[in-house]
């Protein structure tokens, strides 16, 4: 029987299989919620940005700022697509 992880979680049973899988628990909450809207997929592509590779070193810098990337400052190109990619 799946538990129900409260008003926060969608879809208890795809969050589940999520976290049994491996995935964090943002993650899990992230796509479970994402399925449930019914309208969207979280495999469907999403908006207009740019990927990252074709991004400046410092517009990756901003980025991993604004999501609070420690760290950041001594890191390489490289270095910040793989850390932001992994948040």
């Amino acid at each position: 029987m799946t538990k129900d992880h409260g008003p926060s979680i969608k879809d208890d049973e795809t969050y589940e299989a999520l976290r049994e899988d491996g995935a964090s628990k943002e993650k899990a909450a992230r796509i479970a919620n994402a399925q449930a809207d019914g309208g969207t997929s979280p495999s469907q592509k999403g908006g207009g940005s740019k990927p990252y590779e074709e991004r400046t070193k410092e517009e990756l810098y901003e980025r991993a700022k604004e999501v609070g990337i420690e760290g950041r400052s001594d890191m390489t190109k490289d270095e910040l697509i793989e850390a932001l990619r992994s948040r």
